[in-house]
């Protein structure tokens, strides 16, 4: 085990608006017997960092360390870990203790950056069997985008009915998720559909090889475009991050027996799944709340052997991590927005 220092920064929430985090000092406890010691590299943020910073994530404790995407090196290993050694590149999974199987209240309670303290900080100990080895040929910034946006989009396409070459799927948007979901798909062999309001952003899909792209201002009726291109059957699986003023199109996108992973509500709104439509057409609609570690295992292992790399939009420095945030609520990015915490 290395020298650890004894104070670290990080960030607090206030729970009123992102502008208002706090720098601060805190201290750096050994690692447990079974903990590791991350030096955090990197950190990605998503949408539930918007919520947790304005205080309407459910369940958020108040004075929290925000975020739950992170990458690093482990600088110290407990007495009893085995598998890891100091200078191991990793990322700890979403929940920590979401190992393997379905979620859970305990696995949920687990949830860094919302549950408990996240990583918008320096150094973390986390238990060892809630890390990931972080596949070589991606930088810290790369893997710090994995744990949330990378895994739910996984989870999503290979869950239940796993996506299989020749399958349409529907991303809705340019953020994140949607952006790994295109990711996975085409190295999959499927079709991809994606929406956006911004030509601009719809040409950085065309460039990631997404085969038809759809701008929803220009298409409103964006479902009935959807139908045309699949050749009047739908979509296998759509990727819902709208919510409540998306989902009626995305029942209407998606093709008898499909499914419809519902991921996030960036659109906001007031309309509930359409119930006739899911018995008539039996949709299957799935909530999505990320993966476990076995999941990101095996995602991993995918990254790897197709050689897929995050699309980042902009990486800001530690000290501009409201920044960071700024940014990513004015929903220009395409992909992920990351805060270099450490380069040394």
């Amino acid at each position: 085990m290395g020298k650890l220092p004894q104070t670290i920064r990080e960030y607090k929430t206030r729970g009123d608006k992102p502008q208002n985090l706090r720098l601060e000092q805190a201290s750096l406890s050994p690692p447990r017997a079974s903990e590791v010691t991350v030096k955090i590299r990197a950190v990605s943020l998503q949408y539930r960092d918007l919520l947790v910073a304005h205080g309407r994530y459910a369940g958020a404790i108040g004075d929290l360390v925000p975020c739950s995407d992170c990458a690093g090196e482990i600088v110290a290993v407990g007495a009893d870990v085995k598998r890891w050694k100091v200078g191991d590149r990793v990322c700890p999974n979403f929940a920590l203790d979401h190992v393997c199987g379905d979620v859970t209240e305990e696995t949920k309670a687990t949830a860094l950056g919302g549950n408990i303290d996240g990583v918008l900080r320096e150094y973390i100990n986390v238990p060892a069997y809630s890390i990931v080895r972080i596949p070589d040929h991606l930088s810290y910034e790369e893997a710090s985008t994995l744990p949330c946006a990378a895994l739910t989009a996984y989870s999503a396409l290979m869950g239940p009915r796993p996506l299989k070459g020749g399958d349409y799927v529907l991303a809705l948007g340019t953020g994140g998720v949607s952006t790994f979901a295109a990711q996975i798909a085409l190295a999959s062999g499927a079709n991809v559909i994606v929406t956006s309001s911004s030509d601009e952003k719809m040409e950085v899909a065309r460039k990631m090889g997404v085969q038809h792209r759809i701008n929803y201002e220009k298409t409103p009726n964006w479902d009935e475009e959807v139908r045309k291109i699949t050749g009047g059957r739908g979509v296998d699986h759509v990727i819902e991050v709208g919510g409540p003023n998306t989902i009626q199109k995305s029942s209407r996108a998606v093709k008898d027996s499909g499914w419809v992973h519902i991921i996030g509500f960036v659109a906001g709104g007031e309309q509930g799944i359409p119930v006739e439509t899911a018995v008539w057409n039996a949709i299957t609609f799935r909530g999505m709340l990320v993966g476990s570690v076995m999941q990101f295992e095996d995602m991993n292992r995918l990254l790897a052997a197709r050689n897929i790399h995050p699309v980042i939009d902009k990486v800001f420095t530690f000290e501009h991590a409201i920044n960071a945030y700024t940014y990513l609520e004015s929903q220009k990015h395409v992909g992920k927005v990351v805060i270099q915490v450490s380069k040394d």
